[in-house]
């Protein structure tokens, strides 16, 4: 039956196609295991632009290979602003494809679903208070990088981009970073559309499985309180049914820890990811990923499929879901804790319907060894384990502000593109804050995209007086951008602009001393403080290889006094704390 309702959808769309003038198809119409080059994609949205007055191709900001970032705009009052989206109350959906350019389904889908509304005089009714932002390619510099063979594990198209960019990252673990001109162009621009709701089409790896549509939604535990429910509660229920309905059964993400069968877990998606970006500010995300070994005809239409889906449940709950964001910022501003990392509950244990094939093993013809395989002419569907639940590993408390040192221009930048309101100190002061000493952090041996992410972050803490100079910059929290601010700024958090890197200048001192010079030193500053001597002789009655140390002995004495430095390991950023 679902292939039935399939078939008759793609009929639906296949007379829509036909209606359209011969030069408005799409070359994905014209030649179905083909997808757009950047070109084709850019020449047939400018062609849109000309064909319909209700859609607008902007260039949106500048990429790493040297061209610009478009955003293609619907907006059937022919405004085209976010400051006009906002002024009419219009709901606002971002769209963004070819992050990945290996995985096009969105990048054709969405020529196709912009062609199809501006050119449906239905539409008009159906999305008047609706402005649909699509980013038509966001990794070119990937896009431009085409060939048959970057995708070993995927079925067609005939040619597709490769997921690195211009200069090799990935940008869907760039969002907060920003080491990318297209990463730092998306900042200003989601900021400034603001939009309730995000999709990031992709496509999927791993397992194999009957279902052609997957989804990441943004996860439920991530979001505060009131937006959080109504997704779980309310908005993806309506989408899977809407699905259904289209003729394509999506299942969840199949994050699975070995065969699905045994169980997937729902994806914890870390602000460095698009959706858990968005969901900083409260927007929620959707990740289609459909399925790599499907055909790519069938994708496509899947996603196109999903989009309508999304389009038309906002467009009907648009003031619903315009006060579910308003109130979860409010939530987040009135909070006087906010968590800043998760673990999955393995106690908590959801089920789902899932189509799969049986996964079993046989001898491999090349090693002999027994490989995993997924038998096509054993499908099953039966009910899965989903462990979709997620508990707060961390919080911190939510300070009035924060103060940055002017030296630091790679995080305010980073800031400024995000919209963060500042204020710059006029003159040198004395302030009361808190601060942060980094105690402890472990770091990978090898770089992951482009730097050596610190994890497992620990750190003490210490109010006190400190000098500020003329020119540095006070961060208020009370904005849209509170929970953005606390994930990139709170060392402890895994995507904080301190795990990434940008203060590692702290973490090695920069002054030492001579045992020869300092050993006499040393000797006075026991004689003036007993406390340390005694502490001393502590630590080497309980270690025998410390008390053999001469060095070591003479670094737990330096340490402790006032020649070591102070901002060793002393984290730039400070709190202010609520009075």
């Amino acid at each position: 039956m679902l292939r039935f309702l399939a078939i008759c959808a793609s009929l639906s769309l296949t007379l829509q196609m036909v209606a359209q003038p011969t030069k408005l198809l799409t070359p994905f119409e014209k030649q179905a295991d083909y997808s757009a080059s950047y070109e084709e994609v850019i020449d047939y949205y400018k062609l849109l632009d000309q064909t319909y007055p209700n859609g607008k191709l902007i260039e949106a900001g500048d990429t790493d290979i040297g061209l610009p970032l478009h955003t293609f705009i619907i907006d059937y009052d022919q405004k085209f602003t976010p400051e006009a989206a906002k002024a009419a109350e219009k709901i606002i959906i971002l769209v963004n494809n070819g992050i990945h350019p290996g995985e096009p389904c969105g990048i054709d889908a969405s020529m196709m679903v912009a062609r199809n509304i501006l050119g449906d005089p239905v539409s008009a009714e159906t999305y008047q208070d609706v402005v649909l932002v699509f980013i038509p390619v966001y990794n070119i510099g990937g896009a431009l990088n085409r060939s048959p063979y970057s995708r070993v594990n995927q079925k067609g198209p005939a040619f597709y981009g490769f997921r690195g960019n211009a200069k090799n990252l990935d940008l869907n673990r760039d969002f907060v970073k920003c080491d990318s001109r297209n990463a730092q162009a998306f900042n200003r621009l989601f900021t400034a559309w603001s939009p309730e709701v995000f999709i990031d089409n992709h496509t999927s790896n791993g397992a194999d499985y009957q279902h052609t549509l997957t989804l990441i939604a943004t996860q439920k535990d991530k979001l505060i309180r009131t937006p959080g429910g109504y997704l779980e509660q309310f908005m993806l229920p309506g989408l899977y049914k809407g699905m259904q309905e289209r003729g394509w059964d999506m299942c969840p993400y199949v994050y699975a820890r070995s065969t699905p069968d045994e169980g997937i877990a729902g994806f914890l998606d870390l602000p460095r990811y698009s959706t858990g970006y968005a969901a900083l500010y409260q927007t929620i995300g959707f990740m289609p990923e459909t399925h790599m070994l499907k055909p790519f005809a069938d994708r496509v239409r899947s996603v196109e499929a999903f989009m309508y889906t999304v389009f038309e449940w906002s467009a009907k709950d648009r003031r619903f879901i315009q006060v579910v964001r308003e109130k979860g910022l409010a939530e987040v501003q009135s909070s006087d804790s906010l968590a800043i990392n998760w673990e999955i509950d393995p106690t908590k244990v959801d089920s789902f319907f899932f189509k799969g094939y049986t996964a079993a093993y046989k001898p491999s013809l090349i090693t002999g060894q027994d490989r995993l395989y997924y038998d096509q002419d054993q499908p099953y569907t039966k009910n899965i384990p989903l462990y979709n639940t997620y508990r707060v590993t961390q919080k911190v408390s939510r300070p009035q502000g924060y103060i940055i040192p002017q030296a630091y221009r790679e995080v305010l930048d980073r800031l400024r593109w995000n919209g963060v309101q500042m204020e710059q100190i006029t003159q040198d002061t004395t302030i009361e804050v808190q601060q942060y000493y980094i105690e402890s952090y472990k770091s990978p041996e090898t770089p992951y995209e482009n730097h050596y992410l610190h994890r497992n972050v620990e750190v003490s803490t210490v109010e006190r007086s400190w000098n500020y100079r003329k020119g540095d910059w006070y961060i208020p929290l009370g904005t849209d951008q509170d929970m953005y601010i606390i994930h990139v700024l709170e060392p402890q958090a895994p995507d904080s602009y301190f795990a990434w890197n940008f203060f590692d200048g702290v973490l090695m001192r920069k002054e030492g001393f001579s045992s020869y010079v300092f050993e006499d030193l040393a000797w006075e500053f026991l004689q003036e403080n007993p406390e340390v001597a005694q502490a001393l002789e502590a630590k080497k009655a309980e270690d025998p290889e410390f008390a053999k140390n001469a060095r070591a002995q003479l670094f737990f004495i330096y340490e402790r006094s006032p020649y070591y430095e102070p901002t060793h390991n002393l984290y730039p950023v400070a709190r202010i704390l609520k009075q």
